[in-house]
C-alpha cells in the first residue's frame, strides 16, 4: 500500500509565491528582467525551471547593479522570496523603486513570516531581549533577526537554550521568545517550557505556521504505521529536515530523497506500507513521480515474488533475451569466455561484450571459477548457447553509480574528453556525461577545448533516469572552494589590514575593491581628500588600488575600506612646509564680492580678502585679480581647528614701501655726511 500525505508539498505562502512569478515569466518580454533574491524556494528542480524561463537568481550586493539598469530603460522586478529578506535590504529597495518608474518589487514574502517581524519590532525594547528558535544562517531567521531594535539571541535547540539561560549572559530583563516557521513542535514545547521554569515574565508568541504542525503531525501519524517512509524535498529545506527527523523517531526506514531518481531499490524491497510525504517547497509534480515510481516497483516485486514461487515449486527457469544471469567462468580464450549458467544452456561472452580495450587479455581480467554477471542477448536452445553482455551489466552498474552520487552529492573526478557547441563531455566511470557551457567555469564566449583531455573534480547535478543521461558541473566545485576561501578570508580579516586590490565596479557612492576572497567598498568620501563628484575622477575599473580595513560587519559580509591616509592630507602637506608669517607663491581659484581665493598647495586654499590685496582701497576684487594669476602673498593667520588661511598680498606691499623708506634716510644721512666733511675741509 502507498500513501501520500493530505499535507505534502506546496503551502499557502509557497504556492503563492511560484504562480506570482509563473505570471510574471508569462508576461515577459525581452525588455524584462526578472530576479529573485536568492533562492525563491528550497528546490533545486524548481530552481532550475526558473533558470531555463530566463529568470535570474541574484544577492544583495547586485541591487545596485540592476538599479542602473532600470534607470537605462531595463524593465527590472525583483521577487523577494518566501522567507523574506533583511530589514535593510527591504528599505533600500523600496527606495529604490520610488526613485525609477522601471524598478518593481515583489514581495511574496510568507504572511506568516512578516508576522513574525512585525512582532520582533514590536517586543524588543531597551529592557527586553528577543530570543528566535531556529538556525541563525536560515534566510527566514536572519530577516527576523533584522527586525529587532535591541538584544537578539538565536537558539537552534533547547540545549541551547538552557545553557545561556545558565549562563552569566542572561539577564533580567525580560525575555521575548517566537519560533522560526518551520521549526520542529516537538522542540519548540521544550523551549517553552525551559523558558516558563527560568523566566516567570516571559513573552512567547506562538508562530510556528499551522500548515507546518499539520505536516509534521500527520507525517508522524503515517510513520508510525509504515515500514518505509519518503520524505521529498531540497537538502537546503529546513521544513523538509523538520519531517525527515519527525518520520526517522518512528520509522526506521526513513528516507529523504529530492526526486524519484534517488529511490535506492535494496533498501526498500520487500516493504509492504510506504508513505510519502514533501516540505513545503516540493512541486506537486515531484511527489507524484515517487508515487509513480513506487507502485511499478511494488508492482514488479509481486511479479517476482510469484515468480519465485512457481521456482520453488519445480516450476523450469528459461533463460530469455533481456534477463540477467549469473554464470561461473569454465573456460577463457582469446577473444571469448564461457560460463556455466547451471542450466544445459552455455553462455558465451565475446570481447567486443567485455571491453573496447584490445590491448586487455582476458586472462588478465578473468580466472577460472569466477563468478560474472551479464545480459542475454540472444539464446539459442538448438545449440545450446546464450550470446551474452558483459558491456550491459556494467552500463547498469556504473549509471547506479552515476545516480548515487548525484543523491550524495559526491564530489568525483571526470576525464573532459571532446568539447562541443554547448559545453564538454566528460567521462565518469565509464559513462558519457554532460557538462554545459555555463557549468564549465570557462568565460561565456571562451574557449572551452582547454579543458579537453584533463581531469576536473565535479559533481553530478542532474539526472534524467528516463534518458540515462546525466549533467555535471566544474562550477559547482568551484563554487565549494570559493566559499570555502572566502570563510577562511573572513576568519583571519581584522580592522587596519592592508590589502592591494583591483577596482571592480564603481557606483556614484564608491568602488567596488576585489579583496581576492570577497569585494569591500571604499567610499567615495575614503577615495580622495579633496571633493569628488564620482569616483570616476580618481579611479577606473580594472586599476590597482591600495586600501585598508575601515570597518567589518561580518553578520552581513560587508567591509567598509579607506584608501586616503594622513600622510596625504593636503592640510598636513601645507602644514609641513608653511608657518605662518611665510611667503607663499599662490594661484587664484576664485573671484568673490569680498576678496580672492588662491591655491597655496593642491588642497588647500587661503583667502586674500579684499582689504588684503593692495595697498589703497579697491571697489572690485576683478579690476585688480583674475583666475589663473599667479603672485606672492604672506601668511597672515592660519585656523587649526576650521582649515582655513587667511593671506595678504598688501602685506608684502607695505614691507617694500618701508623698505624704500628706509633706503631713502640711509642716502640722506650720507649725503648730509658727506656734505659736514666737505665744510670741515674747506675751514681748514
Amino acid at each position: 500500500m502507498i500513501r501520500v500525505a493530505k499535507n505534502a508539498g506546496f503551502c499557502f505562502g509557497v504556492r503563492r509565491a511560484t504562480d506570482t512569478l509563473e505570471e510574471l515569466i508569462a508576461k515577459k518580454t525581452e525588455n524584462d528582467i526578472i530576479c529573485t533574491l536568492g533562492k525563491l524556494i528550497h528546490n533545486e528542480q524548481y530552481s532550475e525551471y526558473l533558470k531555463q524561463n530566463g529568470v535570474l537568481e541574484i544577492s544583495g550586493d547586485d541591487i545596485d547593479s540592476y538599479f542602473e539598469k532600470s534607470l537605462s530603460g531595463k524593465s527590472v522586478t525583483v521577487v523577494i522570496r518566501t522567507h523574506g529578506i533583511v530589514k535593510e535590504l527591504q528599505e533600500k529597495l523600496d527606495g529604490y523603486a520610488k526613485k525609477s518608474p522601471n524598478f518593481t518589487v515583489v514581495d511574496t514574502t510568507c504572511p506568516y513570516v512578516k508576522k513574525i517581524h512585525k512582532i520582533a519590532e514590536e517586543n524588543s525594547g531597551e529592557d527586553e531581549i528577543f530570543v528566535v528558535i531556529g538556525q541563525r544562517e536560515h534566510p527566514e531567521v536572519e530577516s527576523i533577526v533584522s527586525y529587532v531594535k535591541n538584544k537578539c539571541e538565536v537558539f537552534p535547540n533547547e540545549e541551547e537554550l538552557e545553557k545561556y539561560l545558565n549562563s552569566e549572559n542572561s539577564t533580567k530583563n525580560t525575555i521575548n521568545m517566537a519560533a522560526q516557521t518551520t521549526q520542529k513542535l516537538t522542540m519548540w514545547e521544550k523551549c517553552q517550557k525551559i523558558l516558563k521554569n527560568y523566566c516567570t515574565n516571559a513573552k512567547i508568541f506562538d508562530t510556528i505556521c499551522s500548515v507546518t504542525e499539520k505536516r509534521q503531525e500527520e507525517a508522524a501519524s503515517l510513520a508510525k504505521d509504515s515500514d518505509v517512509v519518503f520524505v521529498i524535498g531540497g537538502r537546503d529545506s529546513s521544513n523538509t529536515s523538520k519531517l525527515a527527523q519527525v518520520c526517522g523517531a518512528f520509522c526506521e526506514k526513513t528516507f529523504w530523497i529530492q526526486t524519484k531518481d534517488n529511490i535506492q531499490l535494496d533498501k526498500i524491497s520487500g516493504a509492504k506500507n510506504i508513505s510519502i510525504t514533501a516540505g513545503a517547497s516540493t512541486p506537486d509534480s515531484l511527489i507524484m513521480e515517487v508515487k509513480e515510481t513506487m507502485s511499478e516497483i511494488m508492482m514488479e516485486e509481486n511479479f517476482a515474488e510469484l515468480f519465485a514461487k512457481e521456482c520453488e515449486n519445480g516450476a523450469k527457469v528459461k533463460i530469455y533475451t533481456g534477463a540477467t544471469v549469473t554464470g561461473t567462468v569454465m573456460s577463457i580464450s582469446e577473444n571469448e569466455i564461457r560460463l556455466d549458467l547451471g542450466t544445459k544452456v552455455t553462455g558465451v561472452i565475446t570481447r567486443d561484450q567485455i571491453t573496447d580495450s584490445n590491448d586487455e587479455k582476458l586472462s588478465d581480467l578473468f580466472k577460472i571459477g569466477d563468478a560474472v554477471d551479464a545480459s542475454v542477448v540472444s539464446v539459442s536452445d538448438r545449440d545450446g548457447i546464450a550470446i551474452l553482455s558483459k558491456k550491459k551489466i556494467d552500463g547498469v552498474k556504473n549509471w547506479q553509480k552515476i545516480v548515487d552520487y548525484q543523491a550524495s552529492g559526491e564530489t568525483v573526478n571526470a576525464k573532459i574528453t571532446e568539447a562541443t557547441k554547448g559545453g564538454v563531455v566528460a567521462n565518469i566511470d565509464g559513462v558519457r556525461v554532460f557538462i554545459p557551457a555555463s557549468m564549465t567555469g570557462i568565460a561565456k564566449d571562451g574557449d572551452m577545448s582547454v579543458l579537453v583531455g584533463t581531469t576536473q573534480e565535479v559533481k553530478v547535478v542532474e539526472i534524467k533516469d528516463d534518458k540515462k543521461k546525466a549533467i555535471a558541473s566544474i562550477k559547482a566545485i568551484l563554487r565549494e572552494k570559493k566559499k570555502a576561501e572566502k570563510e577562511a578570508f573572513w576568519a583571519s580579516l581584522e580592522e587596519g589590514m592592508v590589502f592591494e586590490g583591483t577596482v571592480k565596479s564603481l557606483t556614484s557612492y564608491g568602488a567596488f575593491v576585489d579583496l581576492g576572497a570577497v569585494d569591500g567598498l571604499v567610499h567615495i568620501t575614503e577615495l580622495s581628500w579633496k571633493r569628488l563628484k564620482h569616483p570616476s575622477e580618481v579611479v577606473n575599473v580594472g586599476d590597482k588600488l591600495t586600501v585598508f580595513v575601515k570597518a567589518l560587519d561580518k553578520e552581513n559580509g560587508k567591509i567598509s575600506l579607506g584608501h586616503k591616509t594622513d600622510d596625504q592630507n593636503p592640510w598636513n602637506i601645507f602644514k609641513s612646509q608653511y608657518a605662518e608669517g611665510d611667503v607663499a607663491e599662490v594661484k587664484i581659484v576664485g573671484i568673490t564680492t569680498f576678496g580672492a581665493f588662491a591655491q597655496i598647495v593642491p588642497g588647500v586654499d587661503g583667502l586674500i580678502h579684499i582689504s588684503q590685496i593692495a595697498d589703497k582701497k579697491i571697489d572690485s576684487v576683478a579690476n585688480v585679480l583674475k583666475v589663473g594669476d599667479v603672485l606672492a602673498a604672506k601668511i597672515v593667520g592660519i585656523d587649526e581647528e576650521n582649515h582655513k588661511v587667511s593671506l595678504s598680498s598688501r602685506a608684502l606691499l607695505e614691507n617694500e614701501e618701508a623698505e624704500e623708506a628706509a633706503e631713502e634716510v640711509a642716502e640722506a644721512a650720507e649725503e648730509a655726511v658727506a656734505e659736514e666733511a666737505v665744510a670741515e675741509e674747506a675751514a681748514e
